[in-house]
């Protein structure tokens, strides 16, 4: 894996205990001027997610498409390829910006921005189904899923948007269960873990 490889999990509190990161305490300050981000568009499990990876040792940098200066960087392409280069973790915040535009789309472009591999979308099952796991015990799971059977099928991976521009540049997508012991560590080594979509045809 390159140091361009982007990770997306959607930071969020419970994504934050599923990776078994312990929250310090943010300083008081701090914590205030993190719900003036928030209602910037901002989310605070992104200066979370980067407090809890300093505990680990990990240095990272949240940039943010909102000025928000106080909190995060803004976001500059070129930084933060440098912060990439240099063995940063860079943690994206703010969507693309602009409204309209969901999540999935931002973690879209910020990848093809980057130049990133795939996208490891961690979520709490283990890849994509041809139905609701959790309702109908016959669901089956796909381990490879062409972008178009995707759209098809409507298929819960990411909006239409954002498959259509990972479709267009040849992006893969990683769907995997987060929660599961080890599954991030075994994702970004490569190993066939969850569902992947890309140009091949699917098969379940």
């Amino acid at each position: 894996m390159t140091t361009h490889e982007l990770v997306v999990m959607g930071a969020s509190w419970g994504g934050l205990a599923a990776l078994g990161l312990v929250l310090s305490g943010l300083p008081r300050d701090f914590g205030a001027a993190i719900a003036i981000a928030q209602h910037r568009g901002v989310e605070p499990a992104d200066a979370a997610l980067a407090d809890a990876l300093g505990q680990i040792g990990s240095d990272s940098r949240v940039q943010t498409a909102i000025w928000m200066q106080e909190v995060a960087e803004p976001f500059i392409r070129g930084r933060a390829i440098r912060h990439l280069e240099k063995g940063r973790i860079v943690i994206f915040g703010g969507g693309t910006g602009n409204p309209y535009f969901s999540t999935d789309t931002a973690a879209s472009v910020r990848a093809l921005e980057i130049g990133a591999e795939a996208i490891l979308k961690g979520t709490h099952v283990d890849g994509v189904y041809d139905a609701d796991p959790k309702k109908n015990p016959e669901a089956k799971r796909f381990t490879d899923l062409d972008y178009i059977e995707v759209l098809n099928r409507g298929l819960k991976v990411m909006d239409s948007t954002a498959i259509s521009l990972c479709m267009d540049n040849a992006l893969p997508i990683i769907v995997f269960d987060l929660t599961a012991d080890g599954n991030l560590q075994r994702v970004v080594m490569g190993e066939d873990v969850g569902t992947r979509v890309g140009m091949r045809r699917a098969s379940v």
